[in-house]
C-alpha cells in the first residue's frame, strides 16, 4: 500500500498540520505581552488543541499496536512500524512541550524575555540556531541505531524468556505423560492376573462338577450324601486357597 493509500500517513498529515499550526500559535503566544486579555483567550486555545492532538497521537499509536501483531497482513514491515512508533514519539513531545510551557507561562514571563525564550526552546526540543543540519542528520542516525539495537536486545531477551518458560512446560507435560503410562501398564498388568485366576478357577470349578456327576451315578443314596459332604469340604478349602492365599 503506497503511503498516499496508507490511512495512516493520511491521519499523520493532518495531526502534522494541526502540530505546525499549534507551533505557530505558541510563538505567537510568546509574543503576547502578559498583562495582554488576548494571552488568557489562547492559552486557553494551545491547551484544548494540545489535548486534541494528544488524543488523535493515542489512537495512531494503537493503529501500529494493532499493525504490529501482524505486519504482513498490512503490508508493512519492522523498519517502517519503527518508523510510525518514532513519528509518534516525537509528536507527543513536541505538543507535551509546548502545553508545559503554556501551563508554566507565568512563570516564563517573569523570567524575562530571554530566559523564557531559553525555556521554551528547551521544552520545544528545538534545534539550536547555530546548530548545522549535518548535524541533526547524524544526531537522528545515531538515536536510530542505539533505539533500534536496544529494541533488538529487548526482543531478544523476552524471546529467551518464553522459549525458557515453553521448555519448563514441556518437561512438565512429559512427566505427567510418563506417570499415567506407568500407572496404565500398572492396571494392565493387574487385569491380566485377575483374568488369569478367574480362568483357573473356572477350569477347577469345571472339573470338580464333572467329577461330582460321575460319582453321583455311581453311588447310592447314602454314598452320594457322604460324597456331597466331601466334596462340599473340598470346594471350602479350594475357595479358601484360591481366594485367600
Amino acid at each position: 500500500m503506497s503511503s498516499a493509500q496508507d490511512p495512516f500517513y493520511i491521519v499523520k498529515e493532518e495531526v502534522q498540520g494541526s502540530i505546525d499550526k499549534l507551533q505557530s500559535s505558541f510563538h505567537r503566544w510568546e509574543r503576547i505581552p502578559s498583562d495582554s486579555v488576548e494571552l488568557g483567550q489562547l492559552t486557553k486555545e494551545l491547551l484544548s488543541n494540545c489535548e486534541s492532538i494528544e488524543w488523535q497521537v493515542d489512537e495512531l499509536d494503537k493503529t501500529i499496536k494493532v499493525a504490529a501483531r501482524d505486519p504482513a497482513l498490512y503490508g508493512i514491515n519492522e523498519l517502517e512500524l519503527e518508523k510510525r512508533r518514532r513519528w509518534t514519539s516525537t509528536a507527543r513531545i513536541q505538543v507535551g512541550a509546548v502545553k508545559k510551557a503554556v501551563v508554566s507561562g507565568k512563570e516564563l514571563s517573569i523570567s524575562g524575555p530571554t530566559n523564557a525564550n531559553g525555556m521554551r526552546r528547551e521544552l520545544l526540543r528545538l534545534p539550536d540556531p547555530h546548530q548545522t543540519e549535518g548535524s541533526n542528520h547524524y544526531h537522528d542516525n545515531d538515536d536510530f541505531i542505539s533505539s533500534e539495537s536496544d529494541r533488538q536486545l529487548l526482543l531478544m531477551k523476552q524471546q529467551d524468556e518464553e522459549l525458557d518458560l515453553l521448555s519448563a512446560s514441556v518437561e512438565r507435560i512429559g512427566g505427567i505423560g510418563l506417570t499415567i503410562h506407568d500407572e496404565l501398564s500398572a492396571q494392565d498388568r493387574i487385569i491380566d492376573d485377575l483374568g488369569s485366576e478367574m480362568d483357573s478357577t473356572s477350569n477347577r470349578l469345571d472339573f470338580v462338577q464333572k467329577k461330582v456327576a460321575m460319582v453321583m451315578k455311581k453311588a447310592s443314596a447314602k454314598g452320594q450324601f457322604m460324597m456331597l459332604l466331601f466334596l462340599l469340604v473340598l470346594f471350602i478349602i479350594l475357595f479358601v486357597l484360591v481366594f485367600f492365599t
